[in-house]
């Protein structure tokens, strides 16, 4: 019984594993909108860098999300940007991560 429960507990924290980060945030029929420029100004300090913003969707319609400027949480992260796929006719959107 105790061999079962533990080869539970570790399925279950894989599976949890493979969902956390780089998911979709949304989901919707048509296309997004053409990417907005930002001005973006001066970085708050040393060591930041810029995401850019990009269309979210919520509630049927799309709404700009704006760009930022943020520290990387690790020496040597780099940021991967998050984009829009396509599949079987809907438009999916993937969050931008730090690898």
């Amino acid at each position: 019984m105790k061999r079962l429960l533990g080869a539970a507990v570790v399925l279950g924290g894989l599976s949890l594993a493979g969902c956390a980060g780089g998911g979709y945030a949304f989901y919707a029929s048509t296309p997004p909108p053409a990417v907005r420029f930002e001005e973006r100004g001066v970085a708050p300090g040393a060591g930041f860098i810029w995401i850019d913003g990009y269309w979210g969707y919520n509630g049927g319609r799309y709404a700009w999300v704006p760009g930022r400027w943020e520290r990387p949480p690790r020496p040597r992260a780099v940021w991967v940007p998050g984009r829009w796929e396509t599949r079987h006719g809907r438009y999916y959107y993937r969050n931008g991560r730090w690898r």
